[in-house]
């Protein structure tokens, strides 16, 4: 079973999880709830948008930007580098599904992304 999340829920559980915690100074590795409602509103193809090959394009580079500067932090942290080569491997297949099926988009979302391909 797939689950898909739309905005409003984000949104909703953005508020409950933030609501009776501080989190001042704490670096997450994995994107906030918030974070992820902005990429997701910057990328998306329509009004309901959460789940195309775009928009997971883009949330995968801003938690694989994340987790390279974790890394920079902390170089002996072989368990986070695991999972960031396998969302590097992740959306290096996303890539290549765009690039096969619509090059225009693909080549715009390389510029957009600032990505070397």
């Amino acid at each position: 079973m797939q689950v898909r999340f739309t905005l409003d829920l984000l949104r909703k559980n953005t508020q409950k999880l933030h609501k009776n915690t501080i989190y001042a100074n704490i670096i997450y590795m994995a994107l906030t709830p918030k974070e992820k409602i902005k990429v997701i509103e910057k990328y998306r193809v329509h009004d309901k948008d959460t789940g195309s090959t775009e928009v997971q394009i883009a949330v995968l580079s801003q938690e694989i930007s994340r987790l390279t500067n974790h890394l920079k932090k902390f170089p002996k942290d072989n368990h986070s580098r695991r999972g960031l080569f396998g969302m590097v491997a992740r959306r290096k297949k996303f890539l290549d599904y765009l690039k096969e099926n619509n090059i225009r988009k693909y080549n715009s979302l390389i510029k957009k992304l600032g990505l070397k391909r």
